[in-house]
C-alpha cells in the first residue's frame, strides 16, 4: 500500500527588498517606476481639465456642426414650390447647426422633416463624416382641390390638407374641384380634413387619375341618392356623370370601380348623351 500523499503546504515569497536587503533598497529601485505611473496620471488629469474648458468651443465649433447646407433632401416633389428642406429645420428651430456629436441628431432631424406638412414619410436619416446628412422623404401628392369660402384648399388621396401657399390660381386649376363640402379643416396643415365627405371626394379623384384631364372633368360633388352619398362628376358644356358611390362604399350590385374607369375612359370623344349614369347597366341617362 502507497503511503498518503500529504499536501503541500503554500508558499509564501518574503517582500522582495533591495540589493542591501532593506525595504528602503526596494523602494529606491522602483522610484522610476512609480515616477513614470505620477507623470501620466498628471497628464490624464491636466488633459480633462483643459476639455472641460474647452470642450463647448469644440463642440460648437464651424468644423463640429451640422448646418442646412451640409444635408442633402432626397425625395422632393415638383408641386412642392416652396424651400421644404429650410422650412422643415427653421420650424424645428435647427436651421442654426446641429452639434455632430450629439448622439440624437438622426432623430431630431427625422422629427423636424416628420413635422412638415408636406411631408408623408421619412424614409431614412443617414449621419456622415465629415459634417453631412442625407435625408429621404416621400411627399404628399395634391388630388383635388377643396372648395371652401374664399377659395381652394388642396388634399391628397387620404384627406390631408396641404399647404395653400404652394398652388398659385393657375396650378390650382389643374386639379379636379371637390364642392358640396360644409366643414372647414378641423387641423392645421399636414393634417386629416376630419370630414368623410372630403376623403370619399378624394378617393374618387384617385381612381379616376388622368381621365380628369381627357374627359374634361371640372367638378366633383355629392349628391344623396336613395338614403346614400353618391359623387356625379361634371364635364364640359354642364355634362353630369353618376360616378355613384366612392370606392369601398358602393351600393348593393353597382358596379365595380374598375369597370366605371374603363366606362369612362370610352365616354372619350362621344358627347352624344349630356346626362351618363355609370352606376347602372345601361350606362346612360336620357338627357332632363
Amino acid at each position: 500500500m502507497n503511503a498518503p500523499v500529504r499536501p503541500k503546504p503554500t508558499q509564501f515569497q518574503p517582500l522582495a527588498r533591495g540589493t542591501d536587503g532593506s525595504l528602503a533598497g526596494f523602494l529606491l529601485t522602483r522610484r522610476a517606476g512609480v515616477g513614470s505611473v505620477a507623470v501620466v496620471l498628471l497628464a490624464i488629469a491636466a488633459g480633462a481639465l483643459v476639455w472641460n474648458r474647452v470642450g463647448e468651443f469644440v463642440r460648437w465649433g464651424d468644423g463640429y456642426q451640422l448646418r442646412p447646407e451640409m444635408v442633402e433632401l432626397l425625395g422632393g416633389a415638383p408641386w412642392v414650390r416652396g424651400d421644404l428642406k429650410a422650412e422643415a429645420m427653421r420650424s424645428a428651430s435647427l436651421d442654426g447647426g446641429l452639434p455632430l456629436a450629439d448622439s440624437e441628431l438622426a432623430t431630431r432631424l427625422a422629427r423636424a422633416f416628420d413635422m412638415h406638412p408636406w411631408v408623408k414619410q421619412v424614409v431614412r436619416v443617414e449621419i456622415k463624416h465629415p459634417a453631412r446628412a442625407i435625408v429621404e422623404i416621400l411627399c404628399r401628392e395634391p388630388v383635388a382641390m377643396v372648395s371652401v369660402r374664399g377659395g381652394l384648399l388642396a388634399v391628397d388621396a387620404d384627406g390631408f390638407v396641404l399647404p395653400s401657399a404652394d398652388f398659385a390660381p393657375e396650378s390650382a386649376a389643374e386639379y379636379p374641384r371637390i364642392t358640396g363640402v360644409d366643414s372647414s379643416p378641423q387641423g392645421p396643415e399636414g393634417s386629416r380634413w376630419g370630414d368623410r365627405v372630403v376623403e370619399e371626394g378624394a378617393s374618387v379623384a384617385v381612381v379616376i387619375g388622368p381621365e380628369w384631364r381627357t374627359l374634361g372633368i371640372v367638378e366633383c360633388r355629392p349628391i344623396v341618392m336613395q338614403g346614400m352619398r353618391m359623387w356625379e362628376l361634371v364635364g364640359p358644356e354642364g355634362r353630369t356623370i353618376l360616378f355613384g358611390g366612392a370606392p369601398g362604399r358602393e351600393a348593393a350590385g353597382e358596379p365595380s370601380v374598375a369597370e366605371k374607369v374603363v366606362r369612362l375612359k370610352a365616354l372619350e370623344g362621344d358627347s352624344s348623351g349630356q346626362r351618363v349614369d355609370l352606376t347602372t347597366s345601361e350606362g346612360r341617362q336620357p338627357s332632363t
